[in-house]
């Protein structure tokens, strides 16, 4: 069958200006990202070892790496003098700020003289830079990271000029002192490196478990995360600056399912490996045996949206292997926590078995479940057979005619006929007893719900994969 597709627009990678791309190397990266992520970890637990001194010179220890001063390439000593010319600098302005409003109305737009003066200065030290031939000033940069790796930050000098360098070294302190303020304030965390809280589209989420986001991110206790392509970033700043860039307003891949506003996108983790990574990290949030962050490219990545005027909003998803030896047909599921309890997990649920029908398998989720999974999975069994059996017309029905109709796997219609006490040993041989009382329960409850929240099989164009 012919597929929808629609073109996510540019890489995600694109959407970010270039003065704070540096913000999202951790989210940014691809085929090194865990490896990456991997030295990074190792790095900071070697940092912060030594906890001596903070690169705001105010404090005498430090709790991450955006205060550690040797991965500044600084000390502490120097830190704290840097410090002291920073104070000394703000009183001098300071100072001369009360002169000038002492000599000139408020009114007053004109610069005074001192203003210009300082202007020239800036203008001066900005053209100036020390002149170090290029191959020596490369060759010390390349020592410089074979020697730290991603355990030091880059060599900055003669980058660009003093003064500016001198203005991104304040703007570091001072992010730095902000952070600690959080910290002692309780809303950073310092040994749990647990999320709290995600700022997910117009929702807050509390999250349940921890989730092995890069430390930076983790020790902030609060992650903001672009809705459509899954970035996180530190700040309401920062993803106030990305939404306004971001193209994105639907998962990538193809779209393989729309009625109404639901629609379902098919996301190959390979072609799609820096979102299917993020979207796992967003789900480890609110699952706890999920095990499965990085290595996404075995897996095939269905993700069910909510559309409205501003995009396709995530609602949930599921994964599964492209080729799963045991017939599994669902490796990972998750709902987000703001459409829980509202239908969209059977959906997720009847989607996957939608798909194993058209593969003509019958499949059954990866064990183990999480505890919201198995109550989730043991519902759809439970309506799947009553439903079955409720329009079932003949005299004499088996467990695999049951399993070809549905695409349940026989083990897991055992189970559920046995918990619905349907299931007898008579004479040397097991009975399914239908039990009407139970399906009168279900006819009730399947009026009350409506249509709104079931899969329409008609409204699938969808194909196996080659290979699968």
């Amino acid at each position: 069958m012919p597929r929808r597709k629609r073109n996510a627009g540019s890489s995600s990678e694109g959407t970010e200006d270039s003065d704070f791309s540096a913000e999202h190397t951790d989210s940014s990266e691809s085929d090194v990202h865990t490896a990456r992520n991997t030295r990074l970890t190792r790095s900071s637990l070697r940092l912060s070892r030594n906890s001596q001194g903070h690169l705001t010179g105010k404090h005498e220890r430090h709790f991450s790496i955006s205060g550690c001063p040797l991965y500044h390439n600084l000390s502490a000593d120097e830190c704290k003098v840097k410090a002291s010319s920073r104070d000394k600098h703000v009183e001098e302005r300071t100072l001369s700020q009360r002169q000038d409003e002492n000599r000139h109305s408020a009114r007053q737009q004109a610069q005074t003289e001192r203003q210009l003066r300082y202007k020239e200065k800036v203008t001066e030290m900005r053209r100036k830079r020390n002149s170090v031939p290029l191959k020596e000033q490369k060759d010390k940069y390349t020592e410089h990271k074979q020697t730290h790796g991603s355990s030091r930050e880059p060599l900055l000098e003669n980058i660009t000029s003093d003064y500016d360098l001198e203005l991104f070294r304040k703007a570091q302190a001072r992010a730095s002192d902000d952070l600690e303020k959080l910290r002692l304030q309780g809303q950073v965390t310092e040994g749990g490196n647990m999320i709290k809280t995600i700022v997910f589209g117009r929702y807050e989420l509390d999250t349940w478990y921890h989730s092995p986001y890069p430390e930076e991110y983790a020790r902030l206790g609060r992650l903001y995360m672009c809705e459509f392509c899954l970035k996180y970033m530190k700040s309401q700043t920062i993803l106030r600056r990305h939404m306004a860039k971001c193209v994105w307003k639907h998962p990538p891949g193809d779209e393989i399912y729309r009625k109404g506003a639901i629609s379902v996108f098919e996301v190959d983790g390979k072609k799609n490996k820096i979102y299917c990574q993020n979207l796992c990290l967003l789900a480890k949030l609110f699952l706890d045996h999920k095990t499965l962050y990085y290595d996404v490219e075995p897996f095939l990545f269905y993700v069910m949206t909510e559309a409205d005027n501003t995009g396709c909003h995530l609602v949930g998803y599921f994964s599964k292997e492209k080729n799963s030896f045991l017939n599994y047909n669902v490796s990972c599921i998750l709902t987000m926590p703001q459409y829980m309890r509202q239908g969209y997990g059977k959906m997720l649920i009847d989607f996957s078995y939608l798909l194993s029908k058209v593969e003509e398998k019958v499949g059954s989720p990866e064990r183990p479940l999480s505890d919201l999974g198995l109550i989730s999975y043991r519902s759809y069994w439970k309506e799947v057979l009553l439903r079955y059996l409720h329009n079932f017309q003949g005299k004499e029905i088996s467990i695999k005619e049951i399993s070809q109709e549905t695409a349940v796997n026989p083990v897991d219609i055992v189970s559920t006929l046995q918990s619905l006490q349907m299931l007898k040993y008579w004479k040397g041989k097991h009975l399914i007893l239908k039990r009407q009382d139970l399906i009168d329960d279900w006819k009730t409850k399947e009026a009350k719900r409506g249509s709104n929240k079931t899969i329409d099989p008609t409204a699938l164009k969808w194909s196996p994969p080659k290979g699968t």
